[in-house]
């Protein structure tokens, strides 16, 4: 199966869902990291529970803190 994940293609031979991609790409807190499926964003009690398919695209947008300098 082929996917891509931040622009950048990834293959796996077995299924995979959300969770085990973040692990897989390790992404260390994943409550902070926002995920959209195809365009759409996925809830995070869904992870475990949404099964990618071939040519899926996923995003990973990192929440980030901000301030003044």
């Amino acid at each position: 199966m082929k996917i891509i994940v931040n622009n950048e293609i990834q293959e796996y031979s077995e299924a995979i869902n959300l969770t085990d991609l973040l692990v897989k790409n390790n992404v260390e807190n994943p409550d902070m990291v926002a995920v959209q499926l195809n365009g759409e964003f996925v809830q995070i009690e869904e992870f475990s529970s949404t099964n990618l398919k071939d040519n899926d695209i996923i995003d990973f947008l990192f929440f980030m803190g901000g301030g003044l300098f």
